[in-house]
């Protein structure tokens, strides 16, 4: 992988990484890791996946680093860049989904255990990243990343990667997500700041709305008219065509129209399809937010296939996507997490 052999000659503050290059790192925390006894311990399929995960770890720091002013090298934003790039070579790769973003949930939030107990409610937080990768796995990597590197900190390090596991072992959340009353009580504590993660919310909802998710091509209408044929769907792809409107163009007017539509649905109390790409949680939000404020129960179904039959479906397709359109949004993509709905559906 290019990915991996850049990172030879990736610099990283010598404060923090006296052992040089992000390559030499990288090294050093996977020597870590397979030493470890608990590493060792791990069933077959959780070992590779926290082994590469190591091995990948880091792979976004190349596009973030950068000089400072003040002499020092900073790798800001690196976890985030590093499981976007991981996602994408294993989905070329053909990893199984769920191993693939087990493995990235991990590179996400590979620092978080560094300083968790330092932050404002780290019982939150540690609920919250229980639906976002495995925390027994994610501080397993983050004493292997302490230990694979040379500073003057290390043990503080240590220490605090003992604390963040004390604190996932407290909030009842160390080896698997936390467990919510009910789904309305777990979306609600995600949305709101100050929610008990104990209370079991009431569950009363007037219409229930499905939100696909996935890349053009991966057959989200032939899913909609398999399992859906009688709900009305609010299609951007729909309404682009009305209005003229290309998918490169600017898109307020479209989604403007599309949310427009979505209320009248919702007024009416009726279920519904949200049909569009959503492949970003950024993208994702809007819309669940709107349907949060109506009351409705929200599931998402996310559809994903490889890249060669993507390809493939998308130019069988009648109004084919660009492979440079797809290509973009591929490197953007971030699969629906358990947590956005009250249920999400994997194709």
């Amino acid at each position: 992988m290019p990915e991996l052999a850049v990172l030879d000659t990736c610099p990283q503050d010598l404060i923090h990484h006296a052992e040089g290059d992000a390559g030499t790192h990288t090294r050093m925390v996977v020597e870590a890791l397979v030493a470890d006894p608990d590493w060792q311990g791990l069933p077959d399929t959780d070992r590779a996946n926290v082994f590469w995960a190591a091995v990948l770890h880091d792979v976004g720091k190349p596009a973030v680093t950068k000089h400072e002013d003040d002499g020092s090298i900073s790798s800001r934003g690196h976890s985030r860049i590093g499981a976007s790039i991981a996602r994408e070579l294993l989905w070329h790769a053909g990893s199984p989904f769920a191993w693939r973003e087990a493995l990235c949930g991990i590179i996400a939030h590979h620092q978080l255990p560094f300083w968790l107990i330092e932050r404002p409610g780290p019982q939150r937080m540690a609920i919250e990243t229980s639906w976002r990768c495995r925390p027994d796995h994610l501080c397993l990597h983050a004493k292997a990343d302490a230990l694979g590197r040379l500073c003057q900190d290390q043990q503080t390090i240590l220490e605090s990667v003992s604390l963040a596991e004390l604190t996932f072992q407290e909030a009842g959340c160390w080896d698997q997500p936390f467990g919510f009353a009910n789904d309305e009580s777990r979306v609600a504590f995600f949305e709101l700041e100050d929610r008990d993660p104990h209370y079991a919310a009431h569950e009363a909802f007037p219409c229930t709305v499905t939100v696909m998710s996935g890349l053009p091509g991966t057959g989200k209408d032939t899913w909609i008219s398999k399992h859906r044929p009688e709900h009305p769907v609010v299609s951007l792809d729909v309404i682009r065509d009305e209005l003229s409107v290309s998918a490169t163009d600017n898109q307020g007017q479209v989604i403007q129209a599309a949310h427009e539509r979505a209320r009248e649905h919702l007024r009416a109390g009726r279920d519904f399809v949200w049909n569009a790409t959503n492949v970003t949680r950024q993208n994702r939000s809007r819309v669940l937010r709107l349907l949060r404020d109506y009351g409705a129960r929200i599931e998402i179904v996310y559809l994903e296939i490889d890249p060669d039959q993507l390809r493939r479906q998308n130019w069988d397709r009648p109004d084919a996507v660009p492979d440079a359109v797809i290509t973009h949004l591929s490197k953007k993509l971030e699969p629906p997490q358990l947590w956005e709905a009250h249920g999400v559906k994997l194709v």
